[in-house]
Formats: C-alpha cells, sequence, structure tokens
C-alpha cells in the first residue's frame, strides 16, 4: 500500500467516526446613490474566455470531440460531485466547496483548478464557480487572461462592494468566475477574517446546486491555504509525477483538516500513446 493511499485512508476513517447605522442626513437620497452605485457596479461585462486557445492548451474542451483529457476529468470530478451532492455530503462541512492546491509551486494545480471547471460547467444541473484565492500569485486570472475590475482582495477590505460585484459571468453557461484581486500584503489575515468565513458560508448555503473551486497558493510555506481549507468540504492536493517528494505530499496533507475529504491528482503521468506522450489525472479518493 502507497503512503498516498494511507493518507487517504486515514483521512476517509475520520470522516466517519453587525449591520451598519442608516444614515440620518438625509436617508432618502443616500438609498438612491447606493442603490445607483451598486447598478453601476453591477453591470459588469462577460467574460470571453478563448475556448479554442485552452483546447490547443490541453484544457478540458467543452465541444463533442472526444478528448483523452476529457474523459479523465470525467472521472476525477464524477468523484467530487459524489462527495459535494452524494450520500457522503450529509458527512462534510461545506461539501461543495473543493479546495485544490499542491505541495510546492509549478506541480499543476491551477492547470487541475480550471480544467475541473470546464469540466463540471458540462453538467446539465450543476453551476460552477471558480475562485482565484491565490492573491500574491494569481495563476488562474494570469492562465486565463483576465483583467476584472474588482476580485476577492477587493471585496474583503471594502465595506460598500457586494459579493455580486466580483462574481463575474463567463462565455461557458454555467461557469462563473472570481478574480483573486490586486496583491496585498496581509492577505492571510484577509483570508482569515470574519468577512471571509461568512462569504465561505454564503457559497457553501447559498446556492445548494453550486460547486466552488478554490484554486488556493501551494500548501508548504504558506498560511493562507490551511486557513481556506478549514472552510471547505474537500481537497485535492495535485502531485507532479517524478518530481514531487513524498515526504512533501505527506507534510502537505498533514496540514489540512482532518475532517476534509482529500483526494490526489497526479499531473504530468506519461503515457506511451504511439506517437508520444498525454498526461493522466487521478483522484485518489475512492
Amino acid at each position: 500500500m502507497s503512503l498516498i493511499e494511507k493518507a487517504i485512508q486515514q483521512q476517509q476513517a475520520n470522516q466517519q467516526n453587525q449591520p451598519q447605522a442608516a444614515s440620518v442626513a438625509d436617508p432618502v437620497t443616500d438609498a438612491a446613490t447606493t442603490e445607483k452605485v451598486h447598478k453601476e457596479k453591477s453591470a459588469k461585462p462577460l467574460i470571453t474566455l478563448d475556448l479554442d486557445g485552452l483546447r490547443q492548451k490541453n484544457f478540458v474542451s467543452l465541444s463533442a470531440e472526444r478528448r483523452l483529457i476529457n474523459e479523465e476529468y470525467r472521472v476525477i470530478k464524477r468523484k467530487i460531485l459524489n462527495n459535494a451532492f452524494g450520500q457522503l455530503s450529509t458527512t462534510l462541512h461545506h461539501p461543495n466547496l473543493v479546495l485544490i492546491s499542491s505541495s510546492r509551486p509549478g506541480e499543476g494545480k491551477t492547470f487541475t483548478s480550471i480544467n475541473l471547471a470546464l469540466s463540471m460547467a458540462l453538467e446539465q444541473d450543476k453551476t460552477i464557480l471558480l475562485v482565484d484565492t491565490d492573491v500574491l500569485r494569481p495563476s488562474v486570472s494570469k492562465t486565463l487572461n483576465l483583467n476584472l475590475e474588482y476580485g476577492l482582495t477587493e471585496y474583503l477590505l471594502s465595506d460598500s462592494l457586494n459579493v455580486e460585484d466580483i462574481i463575474y459571468s463567463t462565455n461557458v453557461e454555467r461557469l462563473k468566475i472570481i478574480g483573486a484581486g490586486r496583491p496585498h500584503h496581509l492577505s492571510t489575515e484577509l483570508l482569515a477574517s470574519e468577512k471571509m468565513l461568512k462569504l465561505s458560508r454564503e457559497f457553501a448555503e447559498r446556492y445548494p446546486d453550486r460547486l466552488v473551486i478554490f484554486d488556493a497558493p501551494p500548501l508548504l510555506g504558506v498560511n493562507e491555504t490551511a486557513v481556506l481549507a478549514a472552510m471547505c468540504g474537500q481537497a485535492i492536493i495535485v502531485v507532479e509525477e517524478n518530481r514531487s517528494k513524498v515526504s512533501e505530499i505527506e507534510q502537505a496533507a498533514s496540514l489540512l483538516p482532518e475532517s476534509l475529504a482529500v483526494g490526489f491528482v497526479i499531473n504530468k503521468a506519461h503515457r506511451n500513446q504511439g506517437k508520444g506522450y498525454g498526461y493522466g489525472y487521478y483522484y485518489g479518493a475512492e
């Protein structure tokens, strides 16, 4: 039995066993102004993802063609969806909130996050919210070439922004995105704030058919990810084949709450396909 399998079995065993004061100066004018400002913020442009460009970079395709990566992510997402909305969901805290991370940078956690979001957007009865929580290195925003006016950082720092102001619709019908926002030196404190806790609770409870994917920083060397993990019901650790050290994988997994359903995706796993190599992605939890 591998160390990863042992870690997964241990995780599975653990799974079983104030409102603002109203202005008194001119309430009618203030209310009208507030409504106007909110409407202006809410009039956000639709994000147009370059789906053909993503397909050429071996991301999941939304077309009817059969591709290896599409089939692999169908297997991965099914286990996550079962955890989120199946029988196990009653044993998990916020099962529809999924954290995607890795031990170290460069192992493919953002590649995995985006692919999962695209694959899950193909589901006919679910909506997907992809949240870039890596505020110091916003990889989702970079990969998808996003230039958003407001992001997670702005929301957590603001007293006037509503959550609707930072959720952007895309040209993928059931996929919405929240960008990371601008980098901030208090990123750990912001992600550990009461406002972030309330936001995660709203994500989990407001839309019962929505699955939320948090693309998070690597687990080792930063504090933000462990803080975020405590708000989620599931976590995926992305492991790069022939690069990730078993000791680092074990250390990363140990930072996650024991109550989480934890899976592992093996990234950049070579498969001999005659003319070249493909990629394999495996979800470790059974």
